[in-house]
């Protein structure tokens, strides 16, 4: 197949997100529409860059990219790990960068993901890192999204490293977590952070 532009900014953000579904990625590369979405990945899996897994039941297959895309685009040939645990989340930060894309007008260069960020990092000790970071106004802002409450010390911890770090921070939590809410409004006295509601995110990108 001829590529075209689009198809390594398909393949760029796959690999940067680890793994996409068809939705994010019509959104995430501008399609027009879905059935054009999956005409283009039906060819860019044909060609052997993607390949499409499903993971777990009731959540369409999730696109990869294989070792001939990364090759092709000078990356790690390293196999990704599959985390079922993760898979979840990863689709709410997806979505949470659609969010934030379409929203609130963040370029997609100037997001940088907690792949990304850990790359950067090098071989150094592994360090917290947020689920994406973006630049806006020569300030820096942090995102995270929080489904599950972690141990306090740990939880606290991030916070306060977010604060240090970056100008900004903003959590996106389940409207049922009471108790991470009570966490996030309690550490709010002292580093200043932003909550969003999942549901405001998901009904968003669901509009688009």
């Amino acid at each position: 197949m001829r590529l075209v532009e689009r198809d390594y900014e398909i393949m760029k953000e796959v690999s940067r997100w680890r793994a996409c579904l068809g939705r994010h990625i019509r959104l995430l590369a501008g399609f027009s529409g879905q059935r054009a979405t999956d005409r283009r990945l039906k060819l860019l899996l044909e060609a052997g860059y993607l390949e499409r897994k499903r993971v777990i039941y009731g959540i369409p297959g999730m696109y990869f990219l294989t070792y001939a895309g990364k090759k092709l685009m000078g990356y790690s040939v390293k196999q990704e790990k599959i985390k079922l645990e993760q898979i979840i989340h990863d689709i709410h930060v997806l979505d949470t960068v659609i969010y934030f894309v379409h929203k609130h007008n963040i370029a997609l260069k100037d997001i940088q993901s907690e792949k990304e960020l850990h790359q950067n990092d090098g071989f150094s000790n592994r360090k917290h890192r947020p689920d994406f970071i973006y630049t806006k106004d020569n300030k820096k802002y942090c995102v995270e999204v929080e489904l599950t409450l972690k141990a306090k010390a740990r939880f606290e911890k991030n916070i306060k490293d977010n604060f240090m770090n970056y100008d900004y921070q903003t959590w996106i939590i389940p409207n049922s977590k009471v108790k991470i809410r009570q966490v996030l409004e309690d550490q709010s006295v002292k580093f200043p952070l932003e909550i969003i509601e999942l549901q405001e995110v998901t009904e968003y990108v669901k509009s688009i």
